[in-house]
């Protein structure tokens, strides 16, 4: 019975995929995922992206937010990081290892001599199927981002990372809330209707 309901699942996944214009789109440009169309609505809207930008990618397979900010950053320094195997991209440098080992923080300021301007993070935890537990996991991951980015970026440096709308949303509110000065929501279009997935652009760390 379990195995038939997955199956299901997995079908009607297949035919969303096959239905989105933004999966069809991403195959037409060469893009790596559809999550690409995410960061470049972001981008438009709180422009961060820029040519010379010191710039980190938590989370980074399959690559589609490393592509596109390698588009645009092509004077500056790009680093990649995610525990799956990605495969290279130009002028991105890419670290197959977990963000949260404690020597990654090293890693990432021996690679950029110093402190950065910008942190992506598309992470989402592994799904469960319990679909609360996923947005507190996921979270989680957010939270920890935020924390991270205290310590590694500018101090006008920008974060963009995906949190899911859910019993924990004011907390990971309130969090970036007590370190940076500017907080905003934002949910592209191409997030699908039904996810509860939205994007967190934060800008100006406070003082500690």
């Amino acid at each position: 019975m379990k195995k038939s309901k997955r199956a299901k699942k997995s079908n009607s996944w297949k035919i969303k995929q096959h239905r989105d214009q933004f999966v069809k789109k991403s195959k037409t440009l060469g893009l790596r995922s559809r999550a690409a169309f995410k960061l470049i609505e972001l981008n438009k809207k709180f422009k961060f992206l820029k040519n010379s930008s010191y710039l980190l990618d938590l989370g980074s397979y399959p690559g589609g937010w490393s592509q596109v900010a390698s588009k645009i950053t092509t004077n500056g320094k790009i680093l990649s990081i995610d525990i799956k195997k990605m495969e290279s991209i130009e002028n991105v440098k890419f670290l197959n290892c977990d963000i949260f080992d404690k020597s990654t923080k090293d890693k990432i300021l021996n690679f950029f001599e110093g402190k950065i301007d910008v942190i992506l993070s598309d992470m989402a935890a592994n799904t469960t199927g319990n679909k609360s537990l996923d947005s507190i996991r996921t979270n989680q991951l957010c939270s920890e981002v935020i924390n991270l980015s205290s310590e590694i970026l500018k101090k006008h440096g920008v974060l963009i990372s995906k949190l899911f709308m859910g019993e924990d949303f004011l907390e990971v509110k309130n969090l970036a809330k007590t370190r940076f000065k500017n907080v905003n929501f934002f949910k592209p279009e191409a997030s699908r209707d039904e996810s509860k997935e939205t994007y967190l652009h934060c800008k100006f760390l406070n003082s500690l």
